[in-house]
């Protein structure tokens, strides 16, 4: 039977972010199977025009909250939003720290609805008590929880909560419709790439710091950035104070065009995330898996979701987060052995088909009505 599906997310597209993308392809093919599916997110641009003419290309719903100078003024905007649509939701799916308070506590007084919770790691790694306390008490209000990944589900262990572990997907065939680009012919140095928001938890920095002892065996290795440029001149600074910069080039945020182009001239996906002290993780890594789907094999940190978007040995390799040996010889073995690795990330990237995923996600919602 075809269900009103509500998703309510702390991000969505255009704009770039993992929870966002999730959020749409969860939406998307959903309502490919027939469900309807309204969305509740926030506009994230004041201008909006970028947001709303994305929503207008969609299979499915989009409401949005207006971006207010006033926070508060706009979580109550959102509390007001959430509470008209949840009425006329057969379930609801909550995905993002915010998400996970507003749907959790924000249903009180109303008639219980099934109610999932989408987790991707930081919202449910909080180290201050009181965000801690209030974040639980909110997963104590779902019927069930979906961890993207098992280090996610290892986060909230001690909460009675059933959780289902379901990874990340990509929808395989929007990388790989990319004909007209070819990759660079082959050079006598290797080219690294991260995608994502220039923060502490991506771990562009981890990479930088090794740079000085790559470049002792490949003199004229290069490292891209792309992604948000939010600690952009902390990075900079790094790679002027170790000598680098020449050897690392910053890109921004780049269209989906430019981000296929900029990956098929790279060898290797590089993403050596760590925990920020405010308790901030990578629950999984959905970059990797579009990396793989082009083909380009990955280098990831060991001790975060980054483990269940890589396979040892066949997609690439999981490394201590600033173990530049370790990492130079995960190097190697990739450079030595492209072939191969690059099978290897495409058979990655195929098993984690949004195809393949949303089926996964269609049964536990079917369960809730059993």
């Amino acid at each position: 039977m075809k269900k009103n599906i509500l998703i309510v997310t702390s991000e969505f597209p255009p704009l770039p972010g993992g929870i966002g993308n999730h959020a749409h392809q969860l939406a998307f093919h959903l309502s490919q199977q027939g469900h309807q599916v309204t969305v509740l997110a926030d506009y994230r641009t004041y201008e909006q025009q970028e947001e709303s003419q994305f929503d207008l290309q969609q299979p499915y719903t989009v409401n949005r909250i207006s971006r207010k100078k006033n926070r508060w003024l706009m979580y109550l905007n959102r509390i007001k939003s959430y509470r008209q649509m949840y009425s006329k939701a057969d379930v609801v799916l909550a995905s993002g720290k915010f998400s996970l308070w507003l749907v959790g506590l924000g249903s009180v007084g109303f008639k219980k609805r099934p109610k999932l919770a989408v987790l991707h790691g930081t919202e449910v790694n909080f180290q201050k008590p009181l965000l801690k306390w209030s974040i639980n008490q909110a997963l104590r209000q779902f019927h069930k929880a979906i961890a993207v990944s098992q280090f996610t589900a290892n986060l909230v262990k001690n909460l009675p909560l059933e959780v289902q572990i379901i990874p990340n997907g990509i929808t395989l065939e929007d990388w790989q419709q990319q004909k007209t680009v070819q990759k660079r012919e082959e050079q006598d140095f290797p080219i690294l790439i991260t995608v994502g928001n220039l923060t502490e938890r991506k771990g562009q920095a981890n990479v930088i710091k090794m740079m000085p002892q790559l470049l002792e065996q490949y003199p004229n290795l290069r490292y891209d950035c792309v992604g948000l440029p939010t600690e952009l001149k902390a990075l900079e600074q790094l790679t002027h104070e170790l000598g680098v910069a020449e050897r690392v080039h910053f890109h921004g945020r780049l269209s989906d065009q430019e981000l296929k182009e900029k990956l098929l001239q790279s060898d290797v996906f590089v993403m050596l995330s760590q925990q920020t002290s405010a308790g901030d993780v990578e629950g999984f890594g959905i970059a990797i898996l579009e990396a793989n789907a082009l083909g380009i094999p990955t280098i990831g940190a060991l001790g975060s979701g980054i483990e269940a978007a890589i396979a040892q040995g066949k997609s690439g390799f999981l490394v201590p987060n600033t173990d530049a040996q370790a990492f130079e010889k995960a190097l190697q073995a990739i450079l030595k052995a492209k072939e191969q690795f690059r099978q290897g990330a495409l058979q990655r990237a195929e098993a984690h088909n949004w195809k393949v995923i949303v089926k996964q996600y269609l049964e536990v919602i079917e369960a809730l009505f059993v």
